[in-house]
C-alpha cells in the first residue's frame, strides 16, 4: 500500500503569516491514519531531556512545531 498525504490539519503556512510559504511547520493526516509533521529537528537539544519513561529509536527524531501551528490544527484534530 502506498502512503500519501490525505489532508492538511490546520491553516496553511501562508494563512499563518509565512511570506515565502517556505520552511514552515505543518501537520498532515496520511491515508493510512498516521500523521506527518514538518518541523525543526531538535533531537540533539532535547534527547537528554526526555522523561525517564520516554524513549526514541535511532531512526526517530524529536521534531518541534510552533504553538500556533498546533493550535490552528486543533479543530481538525478534534474532529478525527
Amino acid at each position: 500500500m502506498n502512503t500519501w498525504i490525505a489532508r492538511r490539519l490546520g491553516a496553511t503556512p501562508a494563512e499563518r503569516g509565512s511570506l515565502g510559504n517556505a520552511s514552515c511547520p505543518d501537520l498532515f493526516e496520511l491515508n493510512d491514519g498516521r500523521f506527518a509533521v514538518i518541523g525543526t529537528d531538535m533531537t540533539a537539544e532535547l534527547d537528554d531531556a526526555l522523561p525517564s519513561d520516554a524513549s526514541r529509536a535511532d531512526y526517530e527524531r524529536i521534531v518541534v512545531i510552533t504553538r500556533e501551528t498546533l493550535l490552528r490544527a486543533k479543530g481538525d484534530i478534534a474532529g478525527l
